[in-house]
């Protein structure tokens, strides 16, 4: 593995680890740089077809959709169908008479690359109420931190993180080792065995994390969150590994050494975060009822 590839991630994982200790507006605004990264790369793969979105509003529809959703979650939700209006509105009254197909990729743009990640922002801020820097922001007095005194949110999102990490590092290294099952034609190199283990590595740092987090019927629920982050996961990258086959590119950028662009990096994360909020806020009370 290229030394450049080894460093870059490094320093991206402990960037993330900042952010998310940090919480609140250091959290979204690197968020949010993130996710206009991202959405840059979306929409250069969508032009590569000749398709003309509307990258400037939705740019700016989204970047709004990631701030309501830290100040106001329920609001952003309303946001979501208010923005895409907006956008259809700015096509409509374009020179050059849009297509389906400009409609259908800024309508992607929104929720694939916006609506979506912005539930990464309402998970982080769960129990948000630890604040010990300006601007909201959280920092342990002490390392490792007790887990009293640390925000709910922290701890369930570095868990979903650690999740994709074992997932991402369980499913390279079965499938270099003993992969020989392709699993989709979409992604070549992707083998059925690669994401089995992905699945298991998964299951066992979310089994791992619902015991030390006490969570209520703790084997079950963290087996069906490891679950739903593993296939999540496996999902997103194969989502993105088909609008790169379509446009017919490897890679989605060049931002990262090794490694390409944002997307490459962060596929694994676009659906997963909606999935983990409405399974900590919508099952786990339910599991807890019981």
């Amino acid at each position: 593995m290229p030394w450049s590839r080894i460093i870059s991630g490094l320093v991206a994982i402990g960037v993330a680890l900042g952010m998310i200790v940090l919480g609140s507006w250091y959290f979204t605004v690197g968020f949010g740089l993130i996710v206009f990264l991202g959405q840059l790369e979306i929409f250069n793969l969508v032009q590569a077809k000749g398709i003309l979105p509307a990258t400037k509003t939705t740019l700016v529809v989204s970047q709004l959709l990631l701030i309501t959703a830290h100040l106001s979650p329920s609001l952003a939700d309303a946001l979501l169908p208010l923005g895409g209006t907006f956008i259809c509105f700015y096509l409509l009254f374009q020179p050059q008479v849009a297509t389906i197909a400009d409609v259908a990729a800024s309508i992607l743009g929104l929720f694939y690359g916006g609506y979506l990640p912005s539930f990464w922002i309402r998970l982080r801020d769960l129990g948000d109420n630890f604040a010990t820097l300006p601007l909201g922001g959280f920092w342990p007095d002490a390392w490792p931190p007790p887990f009293d005194p640390v925000p709910p949110g922290l701890l369930i999102t570095l868990l979903a993180f650690a999740c994709i990490w074992a997932a991402d590092i369980g499913a390279y290294t079965a499938g270099k080792v003993i992969g020989k099952t392709p699993l989709s034609n979409i992604s070549p190199k992707k083998t059925v065995e690669g994401a089995v283990c992905g699945m298991v590595g998964s299951m066992g740092v979310a089994l791992l994390g619902s015991y030390w987090l006490s969570w209520p019927l703790w084997p079950f629920s963290g087996a069906a969150l490891g679950l739903i982050i593993g296939t999540s996961s496996l999902l997103g990258d194969l989502t993105e590994s088909l609008m790169k086959r379509d446009a017919g590119v490897k890679d989605s950028g060049a931002l990262i050494p090794g490694h390409g662009g944002i997307l490459d990096r962060t596929d694994s994360y676009v659906f997963t975060g909606a999935l983990v909020f409405y399974f900590v806020t919508l099952l786990l009370p339910i599991l807890a009822s019981l």
